[in-house]
């Protein structure tokens, strides 16, 4: 009895695994990249796209230490969808991370900023939190960011 009440536990993890596996190969890329491209029209954004399809807009470049993807940072930021609503906000003091500890949109658009800079970041789905629905963050959602960088710890 025990055998088919594990072997039938089994099978639904395996099944349930199977659904998440599906949802997570769902390509957002051509969305997105839409999405991104006429959000920067209507806002008269200058944006420089990434080869990995990131943009970053830089207001101020800053003049302090510019770090890399493995540094620890110390960042104030707003995050925020393509239609304005706001998801998360960071206190003006910022809040302090490893750069190889966040979203790849972060790991690779922080680095672009030097220490006192600020910008946006418009990051496609497959640099933030893909297929998956994180928080208040549905699945395949295009995530902008205002950032400024406040010191390179």
């Amino acid at each position: 009895m025990k055998s088919i009440v594990l072997a039938l536990i089994s099978i639904l993890f395996v099944s349930c695994f199977g659904d998440n596996e599906a949802q997570k190969q769902v390509d957002y890329t051509a969305q997105n990249e839409k999405e991104i491209v006429d959000y920067i029209a209507k806002n008269k954004l200058n944006a420089i796209k990434t080869g990995t399809g990131l943009y970053y807009v830089i207001n101020e470049p800053g003049t302090g230490d510019q770090p890399k993807a493995t540094s620890n940072v110390t960042v104030a930021y707003k995050g925020y969808f393509t239609n304005g609503s706001v998801f998360d906000e960071s206190k003006p003091e910022g809040i302090s991370f490893g750069l190889n500890q966040v979203i790849k949109g972060w790991t690779e658009g922080i680095p672009f900023f030097k220490k006192g800079g600020s910008g946006v970041l418009l990051i496609p789905a497959h640099l933030g939190y893909g297929s998956n629905a994180t928080g208040p963050i549905p699945g395949g959602s295009v995530l902008i960011f205002d950032v400024k960088l406040i010191s390179v710890n």
